[in-house]
């Protein structure tokens, strides 16, 4: 086909899995988000997305036996579901509840240009990485080496070092250090919890 039809085909694809993925995962997380918590949303939303690329990445060949499968699609658009369905929601709302009011617009904006650097350095280098792991015979790197990624970095990084913020104000996440636990090992605690331990010490203060 020529160049005009080859982008039409693609954004055809790609408008296919946002209405059926992509956009399905963001009314998830709007509704699930001051239920469950921004921390488990995004661990459980690496966790799934793990899952997914393995379920894709190591029985790669055999879903193109007939240059096109049914379940192929399904797992590739489930990934899309918990990629906005946990971190690609998550990452810009808890930096907007984090950090200081009076540093919050630069704050925000150098967590964004981080995250874009950090997917340049991606895009660059990361399928040069994966080439270098051992995977089985007809499995595809690029889906395992990614599956690799959010369960170890993705998952720990958020567990260690996230602080929940749901059911809590601005002004006692902004004062989060001094009225409860670091961060290390204590951001998965309940933040009901926390909170009332906030509300107690003012009170007795």
């Amino acid at each position: 086909m020529n160049a005009y039809r080859e982008a039409y085909e693609t954004a055809k694809v790609q408008a296919i899995i946002a209405a059926c993925s992509t956009i399905p995962g963001y009314w998830a997380t709007v509704y699930f988000i001051d239920r469950v918590g921004r921390v488990k949303i995004q661990i459980m939303g690496f966790f799934f997305m793990a899952m997914g690329l393995l379920a894709i990445g190591i029985p790669y060949d055999k879903y193109w036996v007939n240059n096109l499968n049914v379940g192929f699609m399904f797992l590739y658009g489930l990934t899309f579901f918990f990629s906005n369905f946990g971190p690609n929601t998550t990452t810009f709302i808890v930096p907007a509840e984090l950090f200081p009011a009076r540093f919050r617009s630069t704050c925000h904006g150098i967590s964004a240009a981080a995250g874009k650097v950090g997917a340049i350095i991606g895009s660059v280098g990361f399928l040069w990485a994966t080439h270098k792991m051992i995977i089985p015979k007809g499995s595809n790197d690029s889906f395992v080496g990614v599956s690799w990624w959010d369960l170890h970095c993705g998952m720990m990084v958020t567990y260690f070092f996230t602080r929940e913020t749901m059911g809590r104000s601005l002004e006692e996440n902004e004062n989060e250090d001094e009225s409860t636990e670091l961060c290390l090992f204590g951001c998965f605690a309940d933040s009901s919890l926390r909170t009332n331990s906030t509300h107690s010490e003012i009170a007795t203060a």
